[in-house]
């Protein structure tokens, strides 16, 4: 493999990427999209990159991914993309009837400086919009950020189009779930279900990404946040969101506007996270935490007695994105194992604080970097087990590493579109997940005379 020429000396880097550790805005603003019931995303730009986002969603969730496109050709690219918009939005709602159509803009359409919001108005007053269906939009260059941050940004603009300010409340609450799967988004309205708190969980990809097989397509899928429910977050008592790159933008944005205050989380993933998640619900709601929850909980707590020796002190490399980072390094923490490597090719600040708060200042925490770096990092000072998505699998290969595949995207495994990551449920997963890796290995290399039935 080529990866096996990498060199462990680090030069810094200022205008050179070597394999990302990130893919681009739109992405993140399609799968945002997604989670809005009866919406269609809407790439406004050219046609290559509307077939390549939606290749990698489809590619990751083997399920097939829809989308319109503004597609631009030399004219557009001089002249603005106006008119293709225009007569897109016409055709998309006579022809495809979604009730909603997300745009995100590309690289291009940000460069020649279309006016979204100008051509939506424009749309609107020339009748092209139909009554009682709308257009919502999201500035997503992918010369800035990542699919992570292109996910806030299409969220925030779900709060922009919808949410209102309202002198009556519900009893309710919000819960921006952040860059998580379907199969996340499914536990935590299981969670909130069995505390019996009533919420509104947007966007909601679980029943959209994650769909049976009925021999029937389904364009618009029965799952996805409904456009009253999304109308209604203006009127809920709080916002917990959840992750601070791909859900604060988007709370903070309904505090301004609407004046629901916001409490700020990391992702519920492993058990301190989870605890925190299901104590905030508990006080700003008043629910209690039900049996079913607190059994959860102790079958993780004694897995975690049960295997603590085969996980301590095994030193472990992440890659992936900030919000995931953050809370993994806190349930490796609590797991007793040494995270010795933290890499998000995500731009954004705090992010090596956080970490270093959880682990210590001696932990090699970067954000903004790519693969390269990270593969680096581990010629310098090797690990036992790395926690990434599949492009991770080269390295691990390469320096013969176990490999616990995590985040997005991941092409050559199955089950993060059905099985949690989040709640007790999910750290128990990641936590049988983690020990059959470092277990296999252990018993790949044993001598004959070591090789134990029972380890």
């Amino acid at each position: 493999m080529l990866l096996r020429h990498t060199d462990d000396k680090i030069i810094e880097r200022s205008a050179l990427t070597i394999n990302p550790a990130k893919t681009c805005q739109p992405i993140g603003a399609m799968y945002a999209a997604l989670g809005i019931h009866r919406c269609l995303p809407h790439s406004h730009g050219s046609q290559g990159c509307c077939a390549y986002h939606r290749s990698a969603l489809t590619r990751h969730y083997k399920e097939p991914v829809m989308a319109g496109t503004s597609s631009f050709t030399e004219g557009a690219s001089v002249f603005g993309g106006q008119a293709n918009l225009l007569e897109a939005i016409n055709n998309i709602f006579t022809i495809y009837k979604p009730d909603v159509i997300a745009v995100h803009t590309t690289c291009l359409s940000e460069t020649i400086g279309d006016d979204i919001a100008q051509i939506s108005s424009k749309a609107q007053e020339e009748g092209k919009i139909p009554p009682g269906k709308y257009v919502i939009r999201a500035s997503t260059p992918s010369y800035v950020g990542s699919h992570v941050t292109g996910f806030g940004n299409m969220v925030k603009g779900m709060v922009e189009g919808f949410s209102a300010a309202s002198d009556t409340l519900e009893n309710q609450i919000n819960v921006i779930p952040g860059y998580v799967e379907p199969s996340d988004m499914a536990e935590i309205k299981r969670i909130l279900n069995e505390m019996q708190i009533k919420a509104v969980v947007f966007p909601d990809t679980s029943e959209v990404l994650n769909t049976p097989q009925t021999g029937k397509y389904e364009m618009y899928p029965k799952g996805g946040t409904t456009i009253p429910e999304l109308r209604s977050t203006g009127r809920s008592r709080r916002t917990f969101a959840l992750g601070q790159i791909a859900s604060g933008p988007a709370a903070k944005l309904l505090d301004t506007k609407c004046k629901v205050p916001c409490t700020l989380l990391n992702l519920p993933i492993g058990l301190r996270n989870t605890d925190i998640f299901l104590e905030s619900l508990r006080q700003q709601t008043g629910a209690g935490v039900p049996d079913s929850l607190r059994l959860e909980r102790g079958q993780l707590l004694d897995v975690i007695t049960d295997m603590h020796q085969y996980l301590y002190g095994k030193k472990v490399a992440l890659v992936g994105d900030p919000d995931h980072l953050v809370a993994l390094t806190q349930f490796l923490k609590d797991l007793d194992m040494d995270v010795r490597h933290v890499v998000t090719g995500t731009p954004g600040k705090k992010f090596v604080t956080r970490i270093q708060e959880i682990t210590g200042p001696k932990v090699n925490a970067f954000e903004a970097k790519d693969m390269f770096h990270f593969h680096q990092l581990i010629k310098q000072e090797r690990v036992d087990l790395i926690l990434g998505n599949t492009y991770a699998k080269y390295i691990a290969r390469d320096e013969d590493i176990p490999l616990v595949r995590m985040g997005f995207p991941i092409y050559d495994r199955i089950g993060h579109q059905y099985f949690p990551l989040v709640g007790y449920r999910g750290a128990l997963r990641l936590l049988e997940k983690m020990l059959s890796a470092l277990m296999d290995r252990q018993d790949r290399d044993a001598a004959e005379e070591s090789f134990e039935l029972v380890m």
